[in-house]
């Protein structure tokens, strides 16, 4: 029993020497990573009622309503385009799961993590954020993180730094300044060639003589072979008489 208690009094003194972890909430805010996934916050700006959010969620939480407004022609002449207008985006966190599709397929950058995770109700039904309430948690988002900087320039700044066609000299620094002209190499006429005499061609300019034709057989096939030619019939001896039989 002595042991077991002294055992017990050493574990006690080693563990009441060690600094304290324990976070002080809510008097200390905690210390929460940078992509916490607390709410969803809504850009309400940014949204164009595409439905791609509501459509890919697989709660189903999330309500859009959008109706359609005609903006006349800012030219002479111009057609008249139409809008869709946001008339309620509402998200209801007692069915999300906080999986994060919707932030990820949204094309437009609407919606936005944010590390808030305060907002407990009493009422399940107060958990529905409606666009009001979710355009307030922007005020809560963090800003985007800075990016390597051994990583690629992203493909809109490298499009805006690019200069225009036309500007800037071949191989000079800084690329400023009028384009060098283009050197055209004169053609060079190539000579006449000399007139040839046309090539005979046939048999007389090969050398060989075709073989002479066939005459057409006569007779029967039996009587007849394919590779001889049929004999003359013999002629018949006239009558000194000149009476027949």
């Amino acid at each position: 029993m002595v042991p077991g208690l002294l055992k017990g009094l050493i574990t006690t003194a080693r563990t009441a020497l060690r600094p304290t972890h324990t976070a002080e909430y809510p008097d200390v805010a905690p210390d929460l990573p940078p992509r916490s996934r607390g709410v969803i916050a809504l850009l309400e700006e940014n949204c164009t009622s595409c439905m791609l959010c509501a459509r890919e969620c697989p709660d189903w939480c999330i309500y859009i309503d959008s109706h359609k407004e005609t903006i006349p022609a800012t030219t002479e002449g111009g057609r008249d385009r139409q809008r869709n207008v946001l008339d309620r985006f509402a998200i209801d966190f007692s069915l999300c799961m906080y999986c994060g599709i919707c932030i990820e397929v949204c094309p437009f950058d609407a919606l936005h993590w944010s590390p808030q995770f305060e907002y407990a109700e009493v009422s399940i039904l107060d958990l529905l954020h409606e666009k009001g309430r979710l355009s307030d948690w922007m005020a809560t988002v963090p800003p985007p993180p800075a990016l390597d900087e051994r990583a690629a320039e992203p493909a809109e700044v490298a499009a805006a730094n690019k200069p225009a066609r036309g500007t800037g000299l071949v191989g000079a620094a800084g690329g400023s300044g009028p384009r060098a002209p283009r050197t055209v190499r004169p053609r060079v006429a190539r000579a006449a060639e000399p007139a040839t005499e046309p090539v005979a061609t046939g048999p007389a300019a090969t050398g060989t003589v075709p073989p002479p034709a066939k005459e057409p057989l006569t007779g029967t096939p039996e009587s007849v072979p394919d590779d001889m030619t049929p004999p003359a019939p013999p002629a018949h001896p006239a009558d000194p008489d000149g009476a027949d039989g």
